[in-house]
């Protein structure tokens, strides 16, 4: 949902370093993690799924100050996981850098921005769930709470980084950052709200893709037993 979407040269070269560093590191830690543990195969195929649709609604962007969309991370990372949601946030800013949707040199910020969204998103929502929370609220808040996090994180890294060309003081700057980042937090909640209907509609036709086959069996069994 948070992405910076200035341009070439927007950053200086050290940010750019700083960004770019953190962001491979994550990734390559990432991919270690998965090469070591494995996947699943419904994994594969819900990261593909997620990938896809994630890509498509990112590019419908509304230019409103300086440019806000829905990606669908908080989703992404609660169906994947957060090893596949980071791969899949870094080949979404891929393909999107590549159409001009946000620039190649930004790559390792943005690619920290979204996969801390489906981070976040993840481990909120299986905390929930073991605080016995029905799958729409753990969903929905999850989702929204991931994706504040990324909003949030993109203003840290623009405020830190500070924007080259610009003739607004520190100051000025992080007033103008914080409206941005007030505005992501809004749609984080329409987003928010929005996975929650998705999951509580898998949760009710295919519990397993989300883990809760063994809740649901559970739940089934007591009902037996009563």
């Amino acid at each position: 949902m948070a992405h910076i979407h200035l341009g070439e040269g927007s950053f200086p070269l050290w940010a750019l370093i700083v960004w770019t560093t953190l962001g491979v590191t994550l990734v390559s830690l990432v991919v270690y993690r998965i090469r070591k543990g494995g996947i699943k195969t419904h994994q594969i195929a819900l990261a593909g799924i997620g990938a896809a649709a994630s890509f498509a609604i990112f590019q419908l962007n509304i230019p409103v100050w300086g440019g806000i969309h829905m990606n669908l991370t908080g989703l992404v990372g609660i169906l994947a996981g957060p090893l596949l949601g980071t791969l899949i946030a870094l080949v979404v800013n891929i393909f999107s850098a590549a159409l001009g949707h946000g620039a190649v040199g930004l790559l390792g910020a943005n690619t920290l921005i979204n996969a801390s969204e489906a981070i976040v998103a993840y481990y909120i929502f299986r905390t929930l769930l073991r605080m016995d929370w029905d799958s729409f609220p753990a969903s929905a808040s999850a989702a929204t709470i991931g994706l504040s996090a990324g909003a949030i994180l993109m203003g840290v890294i623009i405020i830190i980084s500070g924007v080259n060309g610009s003739t607004l003081p520190r100051s000025d700057l992080t007033i103008a950052v914080g409206g941005l980042v007030g505005l992501n937090l809004g749609v984080a909640v329409v987003e928010g709200v929005l996975t929650g209907f998705i999951i509580q509609f898998l949760a009710s036709v295919r519990p397993d893709l989300i883990g809760l086959a063994d809740r649901t069996t559970t739940e089934e069994s007591a009902g037996v037993t009563a």
